[in-house]
């Protein structure tokens, strides 16, 4: 980062590949068929501001936050193809069909779904909520990573983390908890 930071071209493109994948599945979150764009957009603008960059932060929050604000850009200026953007999400964020991490329990809800069906319930949810479900689920940021690229603080962190799979759970097909919840309630 110091490298970049100091002008080092070569130093910034490894930066680049190494957070390329997270930049782009945040981006398909928030700007859907967008999102390639929106996150190469979003690198230019990360290396026009290194000089703002506050050495000993990280890097990681700091870049994501970028990405995010010029994937709403892209958002605002663009009509969405939903064809298209689930082809893009299928490729980018490489969620398997079927594919589960055992022992969680998304991950049991998970297995249950299909790509098509996840991804039309995410995107069917507020920005907030997209946004809060790709840092955590789709990039793998821990709570303070998310904290400091959502500029909030870790206990908000985790109840924007409660409330979006809550939603998500609602929006979600057939989800069996939430019919075992409505007979027994």
């Amino acid at each position: 980062m110091e490298q970049a930071k100091a002008g080092d071209l070569e130093a910034f493109g490894r930066l680049v590949v190494l957070h390329q994948r997270a930049a782009i599945q945040v981006a398909y979150v928030i700007a859907g068929s967008d999102a390639e764009d929106a996150a190469q957009e979003a690198f230019v603008k990360a290396f026009r501001a290194l000089g703002r960059f506050r050495s000993g932060s990280p890097f990681r929050p700091w870049l994501l936050r970028i990405v995010a604000n010029e994937a709403r850009n892209h958002r605002r200026g663009a009509a969405r193809r939903a064809g298209l953007a689930l082809r893009l999400a299928e490729r980018q964020a490489g969620i398997a069909e079927g594919s589960s991490s055992e022992g969680s329990p998304e991950a049991a809800v998970l297995g249950e779904l299909t790509r098509k069906e996840l991804l039309e319930a995410v995107s069917g949810l507020p920005e907030r909520d997209r946004l809060t479900l790709a840092y955590r689920f789709f990039v793998g940021l821990s709570e303070a990573e998310m904290a400091t690229a959502m500029s909030c603080r870790p206990g908000t962190v985790k109840s924007r983390l409660a409330r979006a799979l809550a939603r998500l759970r609602q929006a979600l097909p057939d989800d069996p908890a939430r019919s075992e919840e409505a007979s027994v309630g």
